[in-house]
């Protein structure tokens, strides 16, 4: 695939369909599962963030293994890829479907059964994802393509999203997973017959020839490009994965919305993210990824932090900050993993390293979440909050946790992405220019 010839609409399905079902089981797993073991179960809000800790955890510290195993697959064959691919997608749809409906009661039994599943559950799902992302990365083309690319697969994941937020509420838990196994099959069958990478026997860059290199873990992490905009992205995903924890704690405690309307706020915000995308790969063709990327986290602060004056029955308003904050979240989305995939190709590392830099990546992704997890929760149960509370102190724990935070963090990642990134003369012609590259 080259860079002149944007990428067939046909094609773009078909890679990036697996997206949906990946991007579905992760709303149950981040979203869903912590306050359905709070809630269902009774789970103690510090036992539930010590499960999420360690698992998360583990996950993170385990992908970028998993990198390397799929830039070792990669060099043996796609067939490969695809194989070892089927069988993670098998043990995904029984893990997630163990994480709800358990075969044990009792406390310490369930807490156990929760962890091991997580750990089952993340592992499968972390190695479908990185082959995939790896296998998009090896597609090439110059940054507009690349944008594109990325963004069929969260074009596909927010249709993932969006299913997996409305479905529990109108149709259970059981409908919810028939769906996901459904869509996983799916999306794996038309990843087999999506645009395959080419094979790569070298990789010219400045006239120098590289010959093929073995599988490295650790080669991303010598780079020094590498590194800034891997700080950037850990601060910025520090900032959402906050409220992807407490949005469910934030509606019905501090809104106190009915749970009919619970799916209502997370449809809002995904249906906008998937419409906004198209717009922002515009604003790329003009600014560059770097620039609309710092443009969306300053969207999404200014609208967010309007959160923090909510309460009680404040149900459109937050409606409408859930639909703006979906219009920024587009750039977060499509952006990031385009600008990684700059930077494997400016290295001269494209078609050999690919899985070692998304494994750590995904680490930086999984990280984010497990901190807010294993360290939100159990601040806000110390410092007053527990499920269903009406206290004011309470609540206002709440709301500084879910609203204030964020927005303080989602700023120091646009600062780094200005000072790390835009101001650096060589990393402003790697990843901002968008200019088609010959």
């Amino acid at each position: 695939m080259t860079s002149t010839q944007p990428i067939r609409a046909s094609a773009g399905l078909a890679y990036g369909l697996l997206g949906l079902p990946l991007a579905f089981v992760a709303l149950p797993l981040y979203v869903l599962l912590p306050n359905h073991y709070a809630r269902e179960f009774g789970m103690p809000l510090a036992t539930l963030g010590s499960v999420l800790l360690a698992a998360r955890l583990f996950d993170a510290f385990i992908d970028p293994l998993l990198g390397r195993l799929a830039d070792h697959l990669f060099s043996r064959s796609v067939r490969a890829v695809l194989g070892v691919g089927a069988l993670s997608a098998v043990v995904l749809a029984l893990g997630l479907t163990s994480l709800f409906f358990p075969l044990v009661r009792g406390a310490d039994a369930l807490i156990a059964w929760a962890l091991v599943a997580l750990l089952i559950t993340y592992t499968a799902y972390s190695q479908l994802s990185i082959a995939h992302q790896s296998w998009g990365a090896r597609l090439g083309g110059d940054e507009l393509q690349r944008g594109r690319i990325v963004a069929w697969r969260e074009g596909a994941a927010l249709v993932g999203v969006v299913l997996a937020s409305v479905l529990p509420a109108l149709l259970g838990l059981p409908v919810m997973l028939s769906v996901f196994a459904i869509a996983l099959l799916l999306g794996w069958w038309a990843w087999t017959r999506a645009p395959r990478p080419a094979a790569h026997a070298g990789v010219a860059v400045a006239g120098v020839y590289r010959p093929p290199q073995r599988a490295n873990l650790w080669r991303p992490w010598g780079l020094p490009a590498f590194r800034r905009l891997l700080a950037v992205f850990m601060l910025n995903g520090i900032a959402s994965a906050i409220p992807a924890t407490l949005v469910l704690f934030f509606i019905q405690d501090r809104l106190q919305a009915p749970p009919a309307q619970e799916p209502m706020f997370l449809a809002a915000y995904f249906v906008c993210a998937a419409l906004s995308i198209p717009l922002w790969l515009r604003a790329v063709a003009r600014w560059g990824l770097a620039r609309t990327w710092l443009a969306g986290m300053l969207l999404a602060t200014a609208v967010f932090v309007w959160t923090a004056f909510l309460g009680a029955g404040d149900v459109v308003p937050f409606l409408v900050v859930c639909a703006l904050s979906g219009v920024a979240l587009g750039t977060d989305l499509a952006l990031p993993s385009a600008l990684l995939v700059g930077v494997i190709a400016a290295e001269g590392d494209s078609g050999q390293h690919e899985g070692a830099y998304f494994g750590w990546w995904n680490f930086a992704t999984k990280l984010n979440l497990a901190l807010a997890a294993g360290l939100t929760l159990p601040l806000l149960g110390w410092w007053g909050y527990t499920p269903g509370t009406r206290s004011e102190d309470g609540l206002q724990t709440l709301g500084l946790a879910y609203a204030v935070l964020p927005c303080v963090l989602k700023l120091m990642a646009a600062a780094a992405l200005y000072l790390l990134i835009l101001r650096r003369p060589r990393n402003a012609a790697m990843v901002c220019d968008p200019r088609p590259q010959a």
